[in-house]
């Protein structure tokens, strides 16, 4: 019986000469021509995103030292050619995907190579250096792509930085000039003109406010973000919103109140906040529509700019909106919803009480009279009509006239007089 002939997948003593010899075979510049001649099909290096010269340098510098780590046994480290391509890959805006398959080309064009200088008594000595081969052309794929993610880090950081003094800057210029405007909007990549939506969220409410702007961003939008003290401001591009700030038919579904919840307004159109593409749906993100839903119901203070020269004005705004909120409220605090608490809140802090004579009239009433009269003035002042008051309070309408007649006997302030309940409604809000 003949003797069982075994192949190993690992190195033997004594191949080391042969193996060197193979390696020295190999020609740099062959090696490279094939890989520039591969790469050239690759998506996103169709057509090339780099010099051809930049190309050739760094595919003949991988090659040299792919075979210095083949004759060694792997690397003992990082190469200082993987970190090379890595940056200048990501600098040059290839993608990452792109990327990986091209330096893949590597191990074909080094193993055609080693086929090819190998002679037929050199198959069981390949064979064993294979995954060798594998290894190291993996190791120093994955030291290429570790450089190209710290990188496209780097260049992330870089660009918030600078996009962050820019608005860092905006925020403190309380009259910006025309070219100043100019220059800023070229920095974020807006028009100055842009219509925008501004979101502003107090510290409680701010981890939602982030959520909603990473979403936003995953599916391809931009927010900027902006901290004025413990308030987080963002803003994006607005969807059909008329310049001043009026809302028309398109306009955002937040900006005029229009969310589940709440007191606030409901009037408004579907339009989308979030740029004027169409809505896009990206890797774990939100479509732009289903995002301007979620601000619409975030408890965030919401209030829309004409551009980017009131954008300051309107941020204020927004904050000022964000710290009017009541406990267990929910939906964005709009300006319809929240001006007459800004109003109440302003009086109340200049020291003069909105409706204390109201206040003290009501007291000399009995309970049950001063509840019931309350009741159908609010009910009144949130309708603005008898009837459908007297349909909220199951009562006649005959019942709710005497009632605010009542009223107005008693407090000296007829809430059927526009200008007379303006003071219930600021008070009560």
């Amino acid at each position: 019986m003949s003797a069982t002939h075994t192949l190993h997948d690992r190195p033997l003593p004594g191949d080391e000469a042969r193996w060197s010899e193979l390696l020295d075979a190999l020609d740099l510049d062959e090696l490279t021509e094939s890989f520039v001649a591969r790469v050239a099909v690759v998506p996103g290096y169709d057509p090339a995103p780099l010099p051809l010269s930049e190309l050739r340098r760094t595919g003949r510098n991988s090659f040299a030292t792919l075979i210095d780590g083949l004759r060694a046994g792997g690397f003992s480290g990082a190469v200082a050619v993987s970190t090379d391509v890595g940056v200048s890959r990501a600098r040059a805006g290839i993608p990452l995907e792109a990327l990986m398959t091209a330096i893949r080309l590597d191990f074909t064009v080094l193993w055609e190579a080693l086929t090819r200088v190998a002679a037929p008594s050199d198959a069981e000595l390949v064979i064993r250096h294979t995954g060798d081969v594998l290894s190291t052309v993996d190791d120093y794929i994955v030291q290429v792509q570790q450089a190209y993610t710290a990188e496209q880090a780097r260049m992330r950081a870089e660009e918030s930085s600078v996009r962050q003094g820019v608005i860092a800057g905006l925020f403190q210029d309380a009259d910006p000039t025309a070219e100043r405007l100019a220059t800023i909007a070229s920095a974020l990549g807006l028009d100055v003109d842009d219509a925008l939506i501004v979101a502003a969220a107090g510290a409680e409410d701010t981890p939602a406010l982030r959520v909603i702007v990473s979403a936003h961003e995953r599916a391809g939008g931009t927010m900027f973000t902006h901290h004025l003290g413990d308030v987080l401001i963002a803003f994006t591009r607005a969807r059909r919103v008329r310049p001043g700030g009026a809302t028309g038919r398109g306009a955002s579904r937040a900006e005029t109140g229009q969310v589940d919840g709440g007191e606030e307004s409901r009037a408004g159109g579907e339009s989308r906040i979030g740029g004027s593409e169409e809505p896009r749906t990206g890797a774990g993100g939100l479509r732009a529509d289903e995002i301007e839903d979620r601000l619409a119901e975030a408890r965030v203070g919401v209030v829309a700019a004409a551009g980017l020269g009131s954008l300051r004005r309107s941020a204020l705004t927004a904050r000022d909106l964000a710290q009017v909120f009541e406990a267990g409220e929910t939906g964005a605090m709009t300006w319809s919803r929240g001006w007459a608490r800004l109003a109440a809140r302003a009086l109340n802090a200049s020291g003069k009480s909105v409706i204390s004579d109201v206040d003290d009239a009501l007291a000399r009433c009995g309970i049950a009279e001063r509840e019931r009269l309350v009741e159908a003035v609010r009910a009144y002042l949130e309708t603005g009509s008898i009837g459908r008051t007297a349909g909220i309070l199951y009562c006649h309408r005959n019942t709710v006239a005497n009632r605010l007649r009542r009223f107005a006997e008693v407090t000296g302030v007829d809430p059927t007089i526009p200008v007379q309940a303006a003071r219930l409604v600021v008070a009560w809000a």
